[in-house]
C-alpha cells in the first residue's frame, strides 16, 4: 500500500472482555480475562474495553489489574449515564498510562421509554454525564444506544450536545443489527456533514450481528468517515455476535485496493487468540467460520485440491500464515481426488507409479465413502499388502465381569505375532481392566490421547464405533472399531492403534525421527 496517511488509519476497538463476555455462558474468570487482555495489548489492538466496573466486584478489580499491566493498547471501561457508573469507571482504569471512559445512554423511542425520559431531559443529562467524565479524563467516548433507529433530528442535536460537553469519540451502535451496509455508510457520512464540531471528533461503528451483516456495515461505516470499528475477537457478544476482528482486520488487508485503510494488528496472532477466546469463553468456533474457522483454508473437493497444488491463489484470496497457521489444509475425503491423494502420499514416504495409484485411489474412495476424513494412518493402512495379515497383535477372545461388588474384570487373549498370550486384569471399569491387560501382553509406554464412542443406530443394541488415539515418543496413532458389544469395539479399536504404532515404527526404521511422520493435528 503506497500513500498511507494518518487519515487512513482505522482505529481498533476491542470489546471481547465486556461486549463478548456479555455472551450468555461466555463469563470469563480474573486469570482468563487478564490473558486475554495480554494477547489483545501484544497484538496491537488501539483500545481494549476492559470491562464494565460497576457490575461487579470482580469485573471493577479485573478492569483495574489489565490497567495497571497495560503496556500499548488504551484502557477503556463501560459506564452508564450516571455520576456513579463513570466515578467507578474512572478509579478502575485511572492507572492505565492510556485510559478511556465510555459512557452511554439509549436515544431511540424504545429505549428512551425504559427511563421514562423526555428528549429534553435525556438531553440535559447527556450534557451533565459527558462532562463529568471530562473532567475526569481527557478520552471519553460517548454512545448513543440503538443509535441506528434514532430519529434523525435528534440523534444530530444529541451527538452535537456531547461533542460539546468533551466527547473525543462518537460511537454509533446499531445495537440490534438491523441495518444494512449502504445505510451503515450514509448515516456516518451524514452525521459528519451536519453535527457541528464533527471534524473535531472521532466517529465509530458497532455493529451487531442479528442479520449476518456486522462485518459488512461496519466496513461500510469506514466508508462514510468513521475511522474507529468496534469489534470481538471471533465475533463474540450479545445474540449472534459483533463485528469480529479478524474478519475486518484480514478484508482492509486483503482489499487494500478499493478499501485503503490501515490498522496496527500483528495479524500473524489471530489465529492463536482465536482459540485462546473459544476456549476460555466456551464458545467453539464453528467450522465454516471466516478467516478463523478450521476449513477457512481446506480443501477437499479434488478440483480445488489439484487447483491449490498448481497455485495457491487459485482458491485462496490470503495466506494462512499471515493469520498465524502454518499452511493450508488439503483434508482427504470422499471429494478429493487423485492429484491430492498423490501428494499426501508422497509426504508421507511412499512413491507410486500411476497404475498403483489408480488401484490405490479405487480403496481409497471406498474408504472415503466410509468415513468422514481419511488420516495419514489410514492411508498407512490402505499402503499395507495384507493389513490384517501384518498385524502384530490381534484379539482372539475376551471375557468381562463387572457389577456393583467392586473393581471390573477383564481376561484378555491376544495372538502375538502367532502366539497366544492371555492376561486377567482388574480397573476402574470393563474398558481400563481391558487396556491394561493388553498392556500387560503388550508392554508399551503409549499415552492415551483420545477415547470416543458414538452409537451409530438408535436402541439398546446399538452398535457403538469406539476411537482411540494414541500417543509414544513422537508419533501419533488411531484405531477405531465398531461393535454392538461396546467393551469389544474398545478393545478392537486399542489394539488398532498399538499396530498402527508398530508399523510406524517400522517404517521409520533405526534411529529415524518418528515425528517426521507422525500426524500430530487429527482434530
Amino acid at each position: 500500500m503506497t500513500n498511507v496517511t494518518e487519515q487512513d488509519r482505522v482505529l481498533i476497538f476491542d470489546t471481547t472482555l465486556r461486549d463478548g463476555e456479555q455472551s450468555p455462558g461466555a463469563t470469563m474468570t480474573h486469570a482468563e480475562k487478564l490473558e486475554i487482555a495480554e494477547l489483545l495489548d501484544e497484538m496491537g489492538v488501539d483500545i481494549i474495553e476492559a470491562g464494565f466496573p460497576i457490575a461487579s466486584e470482580g469485573d471493577f478489580k479485573a478492569v483495574s489489574e489489565i490497567a495497571e499491566r497495560s503496556q500499548n493498547s488504551r484502557i477503556c471501561g463501560l459506564a452508564r449515564a450516571n455520576f456513579a457508573d463513570i466515578d467507578r469507571c474512572w478509579e478502575a482504569i485511572k492507572h492505565a498510562g492510556k485510559n478511556r471512559i465510555h459512557t452511554f445512554i439509549g436515544t431511540s423511542p424504545l429505549h428512551r421509554a425504559i427511563p421514562n425520559l423526555t428528549m429534553d431531559e435525556m438531553a440535559d443529562k447527556i450534557h451533565e454525564t459527558v462532562s463529568h467524565a471530562r473532567n475526569l479524563c481527557e478520552n471519553v467516548q460517548w454512545s448513543p444506544m440503538d443509535a441506528t433507529r434514532t430519529e434523525w433530528d435528534y440523534l444530530c442535536r444529541v451527538i452535537e450536545i456531547a461533542i460539546k460537553a468533551g466527547a473525543t469519540t462518537i460511537n454509533i451502535p446499531d445495537t440490534v443489527g438491523y441495518t444494512a451496509p449502504v445505510e451503515s455508510a450514509d448515516l456516518i457520512k451524514r452525521l459528519i456533514e451536519t453535527v457541528p464540531g464533527a471534524d473535531e471528533v472521532v466517529f465509530a461503528t458497532h455493529c451487531h450481528n442479528d442479520l449476518g451483516m456486522a462485518t459488512a456495515n461496519s466496513l461500510a461505516a469506514v466508508a462514510g468517515g468513521a475511522r474507529q470499528i468496534e469489534c470481538t475477537i471471533n465475533g463474540l457478544g450479545e445474540r449472534a455476535g459483533n463485528t469480529a476482528l479478524e474478519e475486518v482486520v484480514m478484508a482492509l488487508r486483503t482489499r487494500n485496493d478499493i478499501m485503503p485503510w490501515h490498522t496496527g494488528i500483528d495479524t500473524t496472532k489471530i489465529m492463536h487468540i482465536s482459540r485462546r477466546v473459544a476456549t476460555v469463553a466456551g464458545f467453539p468456533v464453528q467450522f465454516n467460520k471466516a478467516i478463523v474457522g478450521k476449513n477457512a483454508f481446506a480443501h477437499e473437493s479434488g478440483i480445488h485440491q489439484d487447483g491449490m497444488l498448481k497455485n495457491r491463489e487459485n482458491f485462496e484470496i490470503m495466506r494462512p500464515e499471515d493469520i498465524g497457521l502454518s499452511g493450508t489444509s488439503l483434508p482427504l475425503g470422499k471429494h478429493s481426488g487423485r492429484a491430492a491423494l498423490r501428494d499426501k502420499l508422497e509426504t508421507l514416504g511412499y512413491e507410486v507409479g500411476d497404475n498403483q495409484l489408480k488401484d490405490i485411489f479405487v480403496r481409497f474412495k471406498d474408504l472415503a465413502d466410509r468415513k468422514k476424513e481419511v488420516f495419514d494412518d489410514d492411508l498407512i493402512a490402505l499402503m499395507s499388502q495384507d493389513d490384517e495379515a501384518d498385524d502384530h497383535l490381534q484379539l482372539v477372545s475376551m471375557k468381562v465381569t463387572c457389577g456393583t461388588g467392586g473393581q471390573a474384570e477383564s481376561t484378555v487373549e491376544l495372538e502375538v505375532d502367532g502366539k497366544d498370550i492371555v492376561a486377567t486384569e482388574h480397573g476402574d471399569g470393563p474398558v481400563d481392566a481391558t487396556f491394561k491387560a493388553v498392556r500387560r501382553i503388550y508392554p508399551n509406554t503409549a499415552r492415551l490421547q483420545l477415547y470416543q464412542v458414538h452409537a451409530v443406530t438408535e436402541g439398546t443394541d446399538a452398535q457403538a464405533t469406539v476411537s482411540v488415539r494414541l500417543e509414544e515418543d513422537g508419533m501419533i496413532a488411531t484405531g477405531q472399531s465398531a461393535n454392538t458389544d461396546t467393551v469389544v469395539a474398545s478393545a478392537k479399536a486399542y489394539i488398532h492403534a498399538l499396530n498402527r504404532l508398530i508399523m510406524r515404527r517400522e517404517k521409520a526404521g533405526p534411529g529415524a525421527d518418528t515425528r517426521e511422520i507422525s500426524y500430530k493435528d487429527l482434530t
